[in-house]
């Protein structure tokens, strides 16, 4: 019981992390209809700027998260605007398949960009607080960790409070139900797409932040992390903030007991076999609506 209750405890810690990289996918993908499969290699990007803040300027990863926060944003306001808002104008099933492409191409340019420039060797921050936990019972809780699910866990709230209770976040919600409508009542659509996209990237590299202290980062974690993000997206269905960060926290259970019962081997295995069931038997996911 010891055994599975520390597996319960990790899936839920690691999971929250994969939840707050699937709140940006979500937003750009409810938003724009657009699916930017570069988003993990934003995570990766946000990743690295941690480290180095780190290791050449000595700032603490959980206050450079502010900083990276910032510049992904800022980041993904040029991104959008070289590259993803001249397909915004498009019909949805265009959005996708370009979107798609772009992606594709910003991911080898990113992944080959940072190979050239940190090389493929694994870093990791180490702090004065990277072995410290706190244990309750049987149950070890690593600090770094649990500061990752405060982090997520905020994360989450305040993009719920900006959606619900700003003007701004209003917006954002009318443009994603129907760009066309909002329109007419004189929102600028255009705008919301930018400050949806910027905000995604931001919530990338915040997830950059908490992959970098809690585990490692190298060229090659983009496509990783972008699949995850897109097994909870569509567990979670859009829509939903809270729903989002629920679904990634119970992919994480899901792999970790899959792990203890079957072998570390079949824990990727466990996300792509749930990926396929709710693609096929319920779309709209675990949170979502369906659409008649």
């Amino acid at each position: 019981m010891d055994i599975v209750a520390q597996t319960i405890v990790s899936g839920i810690l690691i999971g929250a992390v994969y939840g707050l990289a699937a709140l940006g996918l979500s937003l750009a993908f409810g938003v724009l209809r657009v699916l930017n499969v570069a988003h993990g290699e934003l995570i990766m990007v946000g990743g690295y700027a941690t480290f180095f803040m780190f290791s050449l300027l000595g700032i603490d990863p959980f206050v450079s998260a502010v900083v990276v926060f910032a510049l992904l944003m800022l980041m993904g306001l040029v991104l959008h605007w070289l590259l993803f808002a001249h397909i915004v104008r498009s019909n949805e099933a265009s959005r996708i398949k370009n979107s798609l492409l772009i992606g594709f191409g910003l991911t080898l340019i990113l992944h080959t960009a940072a190979v050239r420039l940190f090389s493929a060797d694994n870093r990791t921050i180490f702090t004065a607080y990277s072995t410290l936990a706190w244990t309750v019972g049987s149950v070890r809780l690593p600090v770094v960790k649990l500061a990752g699910l405060a982090i997520a866990i905020l994360a989450a709230v305040m993009l719920d409070l900006f959606q619900t209770r700003t003007t701004w976040g209003k917006a954002l919600r009318a443009t994603s139900e129907d760009w066309t409508i909002a329109a007419l009542t004189g929102i600028n659509v255009q705008r919301a797409y930018l400050v949806s996209f910027a905000l995604a990237a931001g919530l990338a590299g915040l997830t950059g932040v908490l992959i970098s202290v809690g585990f490692s980062i190298n060229p090659s974690i983009g496509l990783q992390w972008t699949l995850k993000a897109l097994i909870v997206v569509v567990l979670a269905g859009l829509g939903s903030v809270r729903g989002t960060l629920l679904a990634g926290i119970l992919l994480g259970v899901a792999e970790a007991i899959s792990s203890l019962h079957l072998g570390g081997e079949y824990r990727e295995i466990v996300g792509l076999v749930i990926f396929l069931i709710f693609l096929s038997f319920r779309p709209q996911g675990l949170f979502g609506v369906a659409h008649a």
